[in-house]
């Protein structure tokens, strides 16, 4: 790989100072890091950002939205029928799709209306049946700022990008733990590994900021990436269909000799569950009886023991069921039934213990990711790894600044062996093999690298053919 964006030294002069190996594994690992970090950065100060708040969701619904998410219990809760037809009054034009039962007494009930392709929140006193608020799904706080963490409110295809920073996030952990890697600072009372030298005046007290921060926090870098990459748009995907082909995700078992529509859990439920999202509405067998209705169908998924705050899914035509779905705090309590719409039999019921282990190990992550397994401590634990995050941002941005020439990329001097160079670069598209996309950003990276050195060489011998 070569220098791009800058001139280099003429090479009889590099060749004059013989450089050691391990400084120059260094540069060339230094490079890397570098370039992980310059398609980055900006990524991930939104990513943590926008996940610093997510993780305080209930939080800020109980403060900000207390209007909406809030109420004050008095008598008995009204049924989820009075509540849908209430809410069916306040959006004349939708359609009802869910309703979601309050997580606690003083919580408010949700019903999510369709009016075509988009959705409606009505937030509804269970107590009183009054309405709350209703707005646009797309315009709720949380589902705005999730939207943001994924990119996809700029369309499914910027979700791609994000799978792409997420890869190179992997990389910089790597290539950063190398950097930090005592190689005798040890006797300078770890300068630049465990403490900070100088003042914030010097490169190297940022530099020392930048190491130390990522020795501290590298590890919650790289969980939060890999955690947060099974809901990219492509790898996530592709992992999902592979896990569930395996058996090693849905329990395909359960639907063994059941009818089931081509409609997916994420097309009727909001919340279906990482393993789940593909897996396939179970049909009710139409008959000459009515449905059991919606308040019937709440009260068996209750008494099934479903844990409180359940979204419950109305039946979409004669064949269609009642879909629940609850994913509490607690992962392991996280469950999904169908209830036949006309005897309110149970379909389909699944556990968290019976999805595969592939499934159980992701569903575990993603819900550690979110701060939401073991309570208070996991929540500002990510939200620590977060906050790390934006300062190794901030110091990479403020060091590069610093040390940035004039008029240049500033980017890490080239290797003198090119087969150090190589090597290095070898391992990097090892990782980014890993993650297909990252994979093809590298390539591409080291493509413009190429077109940039074979552009700059002639320019850079211009002067000495002009002096000779």
């Amino acid at each position: 790989m070569s220098v791009p964006f800058q001139g280099s030294a003429p090479a009889a002069a590099r060749d004059r100072v013989r450089v050691p190996l391990r400084e120059t594994v260094y540069r060339a690992v230094w490079r890397w890091h570098f370039y992980a970090g310059l398609i980055c950065l900006p990524f991930l100060i939104l990513l943590a950002v926008t996940g610093a708040l997510y993780l305080f969701k209930s939080e800020i619904d109980a403060t900000a939205f207390a209007h909406r998410t809030v109420v004050a219990p008095v008598g008995t809760p009204l049924g989820p029928d009075r509540l849908v037809y209430n809410a069916m009054q306040a959006v004349p034009d939708g359609v009802p799709l869910s309703y979601t039962e309050p997580a606690g007494p003083t919580a408010s009930a949700l019903v999510t209306m369709t009016i075509g392709a988009e959705k409606t929140l009505v937030f509804l006193d269970p107590y009183r049946g009054h309405v709350l608020d209703a707005l646009p799904a797309a315009q709720e706080f949380s589902i705005v700022v999730r939207r943001l963490h994924s990119l996809t409110l700029f369309g499914s295809a910027a979700n791609l990008v994000v799978e792409i920073v997420a890869g190179f996030a992997v990389i910089l952990v790597i290539t950063g733990t190398y950097l930090w890697w005592p190689r005798g600072q040890g006797g300078k009372g770890g300068g630049g590994v465990v403490r900070l030298r100088e003042t914030p005046r010097r490169r190297v007290w940022w530099r020392d900021l930048h190491a130390v921060t990522g020795f501290l926090a590298g590890g919650g870098l790289l969980f939060l990436a890999l955690t947060g990459l099974p809901w990219s748009g492509w790898w996530g995907q592709e992992l999902r269909a592979w896990s569930n082909a395996a058996g090693l995700g849905q329990p395909r078992q359960l639907w063994a000799d059941k009818p089931v529509s081509a409609v997916p859990m994420r097309a009727v439920l909001s919340e279906p569950g990482w393993t789940m999202q593909d897996a396939p509405v179970p049909r009710s067998q139409p008959r000459a009886a009515p449905a059991i209705g919606l308040d019937r169908a709440a009260d068996i998924v209750r008494d099934m023991g479903m844990p409180a705050g359940f979204e419950l899914a109305l039946p979409l035509g004669e064949a269609g069921v009642y879909a629940a779905a609850a994913y509490p705090r607690d992962v392991t309590a996280q469950r999904m039934v169908s209830l036949d719409q006309y005897t309110g039999q149970p379909l389909v019921d699944v556990r968290f213990s019976q999805i595969g282990p592939v499934g159980q190990a992701i569903q575990l992550g993603i819900g550690l990711h979110k701060g939401e397994f073991f309570g208070r401590a996991n929540q500002l634990a990510m939200l620590a790894f977060c906050l790390a995050t934006i300062l190794l941002s901030v110091t990479a941005g403020v060091m590069w600044w610093k040390r940035r020439p004039a008029g240049r990329l500033g980017v890490p001097p080239l290797p003198r062996d090119g087969r150090v160079m190589a090597g290095v670069t070898g391992l990097v598209l090892g990782l980014g093999a890993l993650f297909p996309l990252t994979g093809l950003a590298i390539l591409a990276l080291i493509g413009l690298d190429l077109g940039a050195r074979a552009w700059l060489r002639p320019r850079a011998l211009r002067p000495a053919a002009h002096a000779s």
